[in-house]
C-alpha cells in the first residue's frame, strides 16, 4: 500500500514497498508530486489519492523501477544481455564508447534521461569532439555508434518493463557531407605490383588475393589451406580471425550468413598460392617442433595465426618505401568493388561478391561509383550509334571550330575525370 509523507517545501512523498530485494533488504520506489498553485486542500488530498494509486499500480506491473544511474544499468546490460549475445570484436567496441557516454549521463538516473539530453551530448559530439588519438573531429558514423549504444540500454530497459519508452527514438543525428572513399588507382596499383618481389612472400600473396577477391581482413587471416581448391581454382570463405584485447586472437564465424562464400580465382593468383604453400611447408620443416600448424596461410613466424595488426603495419611501411601514399588496409577492398562497379557488373553481383548482407549495404557504400560508372552509359550509346554522327557528318560538313569539335572536348574532359578513379 502507498503511503503518502508532506515535505516542509510543500511537495508530496509517495513511498511503495515492492518487497524485498535478496540481500533481506526492502525495496521501495518514490515519487514527488507538486501540487498546482490555487488548489484547495480539498483538491489537494483527492488528486494525491489518485497520484498514490496511479503510482501503486505501475509499481505492482514494474514500471516504476528505473530509480538507477545509467551507468550502473548500461553496466547490467553488458553482462546480462551483451556478453551473452554480442560477438567479443563488437562487445569491446561497446566498451570502447562509454568512455564518452559515462561522463556525459552516466550520473543521471535512467527515468530522468530526456531525448533532449541525448540529443545536446549528440549534438556536441559532432560539433566538439575530438578523436581520442589524433585529436582530428568525429564523424557522423561515430556518432550513430554512440546513439545506437544508448538506445540499446534503453530497449533493454523497456523490454525488461522498467520504462515505457525509448527517448533516443526522437533523436536525430545531424547530416554532414559524405567523404568520397579513398582508393588506390591503376597506376599506384601497377606501382604496388612492381616492387612487390623484393617483399617477403606471405605479403606477396596478402596484397595480390585481396586485391582479386576483395575479402574483409579478417576473412583473409582465417583463412585456411583445406579451404583453397588448386584443382577447380576457387576459395572458400568459412570463417573470420579476430582480435580483442581480453581474448586474443580467436577464430570467429563470418560476419553476416551471405559472408560465407565461394570464389573463383585467376590461375596467376592460384600459382601464387601454390608457391606460397611450398615456401610455408619449407619453413615448417625448418622449425621443427617450434612450427604450431593451424593450417592457416598467413601466419606469424611459427605458424600461429597473424595478428590483425601486422597487415596495417606491412602496408605502411611498404607504401612509405615505395612511395605511394597509404590509403588503408581496407582500401584494398574498396578497390576491388571499384573494379568490379567500373567493368559494368550489376549491383547484386557485387553484393554477393563483396559478401553483403543485403544489396542496399551495396548501394548505400559504393553509390558514388555506381553514378559515375552510369554516367559513362552516354558514351556507350553514342558508340553504338556512331554511324548516325557520321551521316551528319557528311551532310553537314560543319567547319573546324564547330559545335561538333566542342561536344567532342567536352566528351573527352568528362572521360578524364571519369578516368581519375583509377588514374588513366
Amino acid at each position: 500500500m502507498a503511503t503518502i509523507r508532506r515535505r516542509p517545501n510543500g511537495t508530496y512523498e509517495i513511498k511503495v514497498s515492492c518487497g524485498y530485494g535478496v540481500d533481506g533488504k526492502q525495496r521501495n520506489q518514490y515519487k514527488s508530486y507538486k501540487p498546482e498553485p490555487g488548489m484547495t486542500k480539498r483538491q489537494i488530498e483527492k488528486e494525491m489519492q489518485r497520484q498514490a494509486i496511479l503510482f501503486e499500480e505501475d509499481c505492482k506491473r514494474g514500471q516504476i523501477t528505473a530509480a538507477v544511474k545509467f551507468e550502473t544499468f548500461a553496466e547490467q546490460w553488458f553482462e546480462e544481455y551483451a556478453k551473452v549475445n554480442l560477438r567479443p570484436t563488437s562487445y569491446a567496441r561497446m566498451k570502447q564508447l562509454t568512455k564518452r557516454v559515462y561522463p556525459a549521463i552516466g550520473h543521471k538516473r535512467l527515468d530522468k534521461i530526456t531525448a533532449r539530453d541525448i540529443q545536446k551530448f549528440i549534438t556536441d559530439m559532432l560539433t566538439n569532439g575530438r578523436n581520442l588519438n589524433n585529436g582530428k573531429p568525429l564523424s557522423r558514423k561515430t556518432a550513430v555508434h554512440h546513439l545506437s549504444f544508448i538506445s540499446d540500454v534503453f530497449s533493454y530497459a523497456v523490454r525488461m518493463g522498467m520504462l515505457c519508452d525509448n527517448p533516443c527514438r526522437r533523436v536525430f543525428v545531424p547530416k554532414q557531407e559524405q567523404e568520397e572513399k579513398q582508393i588506390y588507382t591503376i597506376e599506384q596499383v601497377k606501382i604496388l605490383y612492381e616492387n612487390l618481389k623484393s617483399e617477403p612472400m606471405k605479403y606477396q600473396a596478402y596484397l595480390l588475393l585481396s586485391i582479386y577477391s576483395g575479402y574483409r581482413r579478417s576473412e583473409m587471416l582465417g583463412l585456411e589451406w583445406k579451404d583453397i581448391d588448386f584443382e577447380h581454382d576457387l576459395i572458400h570463405v568459412r570463417r573470420t580471425s579476430q582480435y580483442t584485447s581480453e581474448k586474443g586472437i580467436y577464430t570467429d564465424t563470418t560476419k553476416t550468413r551471405k559472408s560465407k562464400r565461394v570464389s573463383k580465382m585467376p590461375a596467376s593468383i592460384m600459382n601464387l598460392l601454390r608457391q606460397f604453400k611450398a615456401d610455408q611447408n619449407e619453413e615448417a620443416r625448418r622449425l621443427g617442433t617450434k612450427w604450431e600448424d593451424y593450417d592457416r596461410l598467413f601466419t606469424k613466424w611459427n605458424g600461429a595465426p597473424m595478428n590483425p595488426q601486422t597487415p596495417f603495419e606491412w602496408l605502411k611501411g611498404y607504401c612509405e618505401r615505395i612511395g605511394i601514399p597509404f590509403r588503408n588496409i581496407h582500401s584494398l577492398r574498396h578497390l576491388h568493388a571499384s573494379l568490379l562497379i567500373f567493368e559494368g557488373v550489376d549491383v547484386v553481383a557485387v553484393s554477393e561478391d563483396m559478401g553483403h548482407s543485403v544489396v542496399g549495404t551495396t548501394l548505400n557504400l559504393y553509390s558514388h561509383m555506381f553514378q559515375e560508372a552510369k554516367a559513362r552509359n552516354c558514351d556507350a550509346i553514342s558508340n553504338a550509334l556512331s554511324f548516325t554522327n557520321e551521316a551528319n557528318t557528311e551532310e553537314e560538313k560543319p567547319a573546324k571550330d564547330s559545335y561538333e569539335d566542342i561536344y567532342v572536348n567536352e566528351d573527352e574532359q568528362e572521360e578524364e575525370q571519369l578516368g581519375q578513379v583509377f588514374g588513366t
